[in-house]
């Protein structure tokens, strides 16, 4: 039996109990902690290679998120029935730690690190990502990785005007804020949020709220920490040597300092390429092979610390910005909308050198996503995916599917918009907006969310009101900084914040936050928020001036959808047994029918007549007729008794006898009408679902053929009688004794021996 040595602390917070424990699993990773929350399980571990990566110019950091679907208690779908690919909940998952951790590595730090976080056990009610981050830190501060933690994160809601730390699940429904936050004990270092229309102050006191309990669990991780730390790995940080950088800096530092002032990204780009080739040819002619053989590497990295240098200082001492900008302005915006000329809506937003085309497409409930991972399926009927191709940074690449980045752009563009979208009651299409980002500088997923909301207006989506969404930076040496409006791209490298910020004109509906530093006061926060309102409402403003409200009619080319209500009861006469009614009626008008379990019928097509005649089939199934009503009618077959018929737009049927078909009398049905023959009835009599028709005095009917039996006054036909079969309503299922001059003399129907009536 195994001798663990396991180290095991439980707390309670917000309400639920939180342990975390060492020692028992995966013991040969870095570090490794499994951790429970409520009914919720994880395992995560941090794992080093012992050898940088040299020559490597950033840090290689990966951080896995896997979902076990038997942690549901689910079997995963598809033919081999294991996991797979991760979905797009955990990819995001993966990238919320990711972020929170990254900057807190020590520079020039290059050997690959690797966080897995898996879950083991899920109750449905506690989010894993909420404690994947406090799981990430932990596992990173008692393995042998240097890390300059601890952090930790929570989620945070608003229910009823009250801040909920960690809501359930369930609770998430009704909140008008999902926040996820993460921060050190001193600073806030991430933030992802999605809002309904909430006030900076109120999205502000939700940050700190949740930064009380982040305190509570990084007291709780050094408590864990303490005895189960392993010592430190010994390590070698790739820094420039400072001589290096001072030889690049006297021979270089003016020309840098100037390209770094050239407002073109492009011509920006080509001036530091032409002067990197020219510092390279020139150092390579001064030292020995061998020596510039060890400090190429090194020129080419205090080359680009010149840049991040003398970028920082132009903007944070003399408040100059690369492209000639002050501190608050924002690029020349240009909106235009019907760009594309047969989608269902379409615009092109233009923000300096970033540019998002947004394209509208909608659909039926037919079109809605699946959604399958560890809750319960369900399914949405609005997305948006974000496509960021190589060209729209002026390189040449493969076109591959999205990426962790395009999937968490496309994310936070989406989750921006969501508020605003329209009740499936009012606006029953499913909606897929799609971001081509044609160009970049800076920000393309906030661009995505204004060309995503034109084209939305522009395709007639009654959107409540327009969203737009900026992003603001940072620039901090020590106590001195500044925040930026807009961030360029060169400004977002360098820079030490990514500040995405989206709302309407009444507050926000998204928040995005990454950092470079340890983190970032609340009197940065407040400084932000505040510019990003000021930038936002301008954007908005930009957007009203070419498209002031939603259209009020769709695109040509976009389906029509009309809705109709039935009784749930007859649900089931509509699909028919085997669905063979809807069949009918979607293969004989072209349309799409979708029918939910409350009644509710979705009939769409672009054809506006295809959709009236499938609405009247479906109303001819669940209506009865009326009495003395006269309707259209076809005669499918003929019989001795009289003629069968299909009426109210062929979804019933029903028996005009052979006495109903003219007042006169006729000797046989074939004399009046034949198979095929277009015909006018009004109702008789019905009987569970059998209908008894006539003919006789509506204008329009046939008359009798010449020759066939002469007319006599009404006053000399035959009286009817209540025992007289032919007259009770048609029953498709029994045959009529009645009809005596078409049966032999055993009193079969020698005629028509396969048909039974």
């Amino acid at each position: 039996m195994h001798n663990f040595a396991i180290k095991r602390l439980t707390k309670t917070i917000a309400g639920r109990e939180l342990t975390l424990e060492t020692g028992r699993m995966a013991k040969q990773a870095g570090g490794s902690v499994f951790m429970t929350y409520g009914g919720t399980s994880i395992l995560v571990t941090a794992t080093a290679s012992p050898n940088a990566h040299e020559g490597q110019s950033f840090f290689p950091l990966t951080v896995d998120f896997i979902e076990k679907y038997y942690a549901a208690g689910k079997i995963p779908g598809g033919f081999f029935k294991r996991e797979a690919r991760p979905s797009t909940k955990a990819t995001l998952s993966a990238r919320l730690t990711d972020r929170s951790i990254r900057p807190l590595f020590p520079d020039g730090f290059r050997n690959s690190v690797h966080v897995v976080i898996t879950v083991l056990s899920y109750d449905g009610l506690n989010d894993p990502a909420s404690i994947g981050i406090l799981g990430a830190s932990t596992a990173l501060m008692i393995s042998d990785i240097p890390f300059n933690g601890p952090i930790s994160g929570v989620s945070v809601g608003l229910i009823d005007n009250e801040i909920i730390i960690n809501p359930t699940t369930e609770q998430l429904t009704t909140s008008l804020l999902n926040l996820d936050v993460a921060a050190s004990d001193k600073s806030i270092v991430m933030i992802e949020a999605g809002a309904n229309e909430l006030g900076e102050e109120i999205i502000t006191e939700a940050i700190y709220t949740g930064h009380e309990t982040i305190k509570e669990l990084i007291a709780m991780q050094l408590e864990f920490a303490d005895g189960v730390t392993k010592e430190k790995m010994a390590i070698n940080l790739d820094v420039i040597p400072e001589e290096i950088i001072s030889r690049l800096d006297k021979d270089f530092g003016s020309k840098i300092s100037e390209g770094a002032n050239i407002k073109g990204k492009l011509e920006r780009q080509t001036t530091f390429e032409n002067l990197e080739k020219e510092m390279l040819t020139k150092y390579q002619e001064e030292d020995d092979e061998e020596t510039y053989l060890v400090n190429e590497r090194y020129y080419k990295n205090a080359f680009e610390h010149l840049i991040k240098k003398f970028v920082r200082y132009a903007i944070l001492h003399n408040h100059h910005r690369v492209d000639g900008r002050g501190l608050d302005d924002i690029r020349d915006i240009t909106c235009e909308v019907d760009i594309l000329p047969s989608v269902h809506g379409s615009a092109l937003f233009t923000r300096g050198e970033t540019q998002s085309l947004g394209v509208l497409t909608l659909g039926s409930d037919r079109n809605v996503q699946i959604i399958d991972s560890l809750e319960e399926e369900y399914k949405k009927r609005y997305y948006l995916h974000y496509n960021f191709p190589p060209y729209s940074v002026g390189e040449a690449g493969f076109m591959r599917g999205p990426g962790r980045r395009e999937l968490g752009h496309g994310a936070l563009a989406e989750r921006a918009l969501e508020p605003m979208i329209p009740p499936h009651e009012e606006f029953p299409y499913t909606l897929r907006l799609v971001s081509e980002i044609l160009e970049s500088n800076g920000s393309s997923s906030m661009a995505s969310v204004c060309s995503a909301t034109m084209a939305m207006m522009a395709g007639g989506v009654p959107l409540k009101k327009p969203v737009a969404g900026i992003a603001n930076g940072l620039i901090m040496e020590g106590e001195d900084y500044v925040v930026l409006t807009d961030i360029m791209g060169l400004e977002d490298h360098l820079g030490d914040m990514d500040f995405k910020v989206t709302g309407t004109v009444d507050g926000i509906t998204a928040i995005q936050m990454d950092i470079k530093i340890d983190g970032i006061t609340k009197d940065i926060m407040a400084q932000a928020l505040a510019k990003a309102k000021i930038a936002r409402l301008y954007i908005i403003e930009k957007i009203v001036e070419v498209i002031p409200e939603p259209r009020k009619e769709l695109s040509p080319f976009a389906p029509r959808i009309e809705s109709m209500t039935i009784n749930q009861d007859k649900i089931g006469a509509v699909i028919g047994s085997g669905g063979k009614t809807i069949k009918m009626i979607i293969e004989e008008t072209g349309v799409d029918v979708n029918i939910d379990d409350d009644g509710t019928v979705n009939i769409v097509s672009a054809d506006v007549a295809s959709i009236e005649k499938a609405r009247n089939m479906i109303l001819s199934i669940v209506e009865e007729p009326k009495m003395g009503v006269i309707y259209d009618a076809e005669v499918f077959r003929t019989e001795g008794f009289g003629a069968l018929v299909k009426f109210m737009n062929g979804m019933k049927e029903g028996l005009v006898h052979i006495s109903q078909l003219h007042h006169s009398r006729i000797a046989q049905t074939e004399d009046v009408v034949k198979i095929g023959d277009k015909v006018k009835v009004k109702l008789l009599e019905s009987d569970r679902g059998k209908y008894r028709l006539s003919m006789v005095g509506i204008p329009g009917n046939p008359e009798p053929k010449p020759g066939s039996a002469p007319a006599r006054p009404p006053s000399d036909r035959r009286p009817s009688s209540g025992r007289d079969r032919e007259r009770r309503p048609y029953n498709s299922n029994r045959s009529d004794s009645r009809s005596d001059s078409r049966r032999g003399d055993d009193g079969r129907n020698n005629s028509n021996r396969d048909k039974k009536y």
